[in-house]
């Protein structure tokens, strides 16, 4: 009966791991570290070719539910096999027969899983298709669920306006990752979004130790998938403007995406190809030793044409918390760690002239690295810390607390 009882959370996402989603991981972690019972269910399967170390500490167990559906043999052996386990499969048919087959019977896998496993909540990140997925197993096994909406889930112009509010008025509860986003939920979707938390990404902060930027090389770096979103197209603009004003510096980005090809070609055009590098993916760490050594971190976001934009970047936080003075963008929720001119340097979207006017002042200027970064540090252990975060995170949309957690833990020991 303990064993029935004891609080278990099924996180679904749709690919684990993913390397641009640190966050994600980060907030495992502070959960396992909470003694929270997690599993953990992907819809897809990893298609990255590496991943950060930080997924050998992660000890739930992973799921992969049916990739697709190219048999009927294969809907009906999932619906056969759920059958006895779910008494409210019938209630739910026309929603089960309106969904996309693969959707749907991931759902039935889901809840099967659900049921067995004794899980007692289920959470998505995104509000897309994990949030399909989920609503639909959690109405099947009879638990609550509650999703995480970061921005392209909330934002981008294929969102479907009546599937996201139905989403937001079924959960228990839901979070988002910054006020811009709570603000934009309420003012959109009403009364569906009154039960929306803001619960921030958090950092380990252990992992990401300041330190001064008083000494640094000229160098500049950004972190992130080379997508439009990003804006690192006006990054190279900027600094083919340095380049020009005889300021000798280096720009390294770090990451990949479709836009790799269209950024070299770029490159080129301005002739900085002695100047900025494009590195790939990299581990973690190789990627933490990039910018801890970097005199500036740039993350000139923007509104993209199909309406994409990010919530609020880890890259940024991480930057903040290494040390790294920051030139950002005011795009969605930046705004709420980038104080201009004290936790670090705001400029105007789709600007590479004023991006690069801010990015010469932090390679000259030590003085103004260092009160940058001490305020930027300051900042993130005020509001960001993932322990803070996870447990905010528990109470407000999982309905538990640690004391909660913790007797989970001596539960889980003691079945075990």
């Amino acid at each position: 009966m303990l064993q029935a009882e004891r609080p278990r959370v099924g996180y679904v996402m749709k690919m684990y791991p993913r390397f641009s989603e640190t966050f994600i991981v980060n907030e495992i972690l502070a959960h396992e570290a909470a003694g929270l019972d997690l599993e953990l269910f992907s819809l897809r399967p990893p298609a990255d070719g590496s991943f950060h170390e930080s997924l050998a500490a992660v000890q739930a167990p992973v799921t992969y539910l049916t990739p697709s559906v190219h048999k009927g043999q294969t809907v009906w052996d999932v619906l056969a096999g759920a059958r006895s386990l779910l008494p409210r499969l019938a209630d739910h048919l026309d929603e089960l027969l309106a969904a996309d087959v693969r959707d749907a019977v991931q759902a039935v896998e889901l809840a099967a899983a659900v049921v067995t496993r004794q899980i007692t909540h289920l959470h998505a990140h995104f509000g897309s298709v994990a949030t399909t997925v989920a609503r639909l197993a959690a109405a099947l096994a009879g638990v609550p669920y509650s999703f995480t909406a970061h921005a392209k889930d909330i934002y981008h112009e294929e969102v479907d306006g009546d599937d996201l509010r139905r989403k937001l008025a079924d959960a228990a509860a839901v979070a988002t990752v910054s006020d811009y986003n709570l603000a934009h939920l309420r003012a959109v979707h009403g009364d569906a979004a009154a039960g929306v938390v803001r619960v921030y990404n958090g950092l380990d902060l252990t992992r990401f130790r300041h330190q001064s930027p008083a000494e640094r090389p000229p160098v500049i770096v950004a972190v992130g998938r080379l997508v439009e979103k990003k804006g690192f197209a006006d990054l190279v603009d900027a600094v083919a403007l340095l380049a020009a004003d005889g300021l000798e510096v280096r720009c390294d980005i770090i990451g990949d995406g479709a836009e790799r090809e269209a950024l070299a070609r770029r490159i080129a055009e301005r002739g900085v190809g002695d100047r900025v590098r494009l590195l790939g993916p990299l581990p973690q760490h190789q990627v933490v030793a990039h910018v801890a050594g970097a005199a500036a971190f740039a993350a000139p976001c923007v509104v993209a044409s199909d309406g994409n934009r990010d919530g609020l970047p880890t890259v940024l936080l991480e930057a903040m918390a290494l040390g790294t003075p920051i030139v950002s963008t005011d795009v969605t929720g930046i705004p709420e760690v980038l104080d201009d001119e004290r936790t670090g340097l705001a400029v105007a979207q789709h600007d590479p002239h004023s991006l690069a006017a801010a990015l010469a002042r932090l390679v000259d200027d030590a003085p103004l690295r260092c009160r940058l970064a001490e305020a930027a540090r300051a900042r993130i252990e005020e509001d960001f810390d993932v322990a803070r975060q996870a447990a905010a995170l528990r109470r407000d949309v999982f309905g538990l607390d640690d004391a909660t957690a913790e007797v989970a833990a001596v539960i889980a020991g003691a079945v075990a």
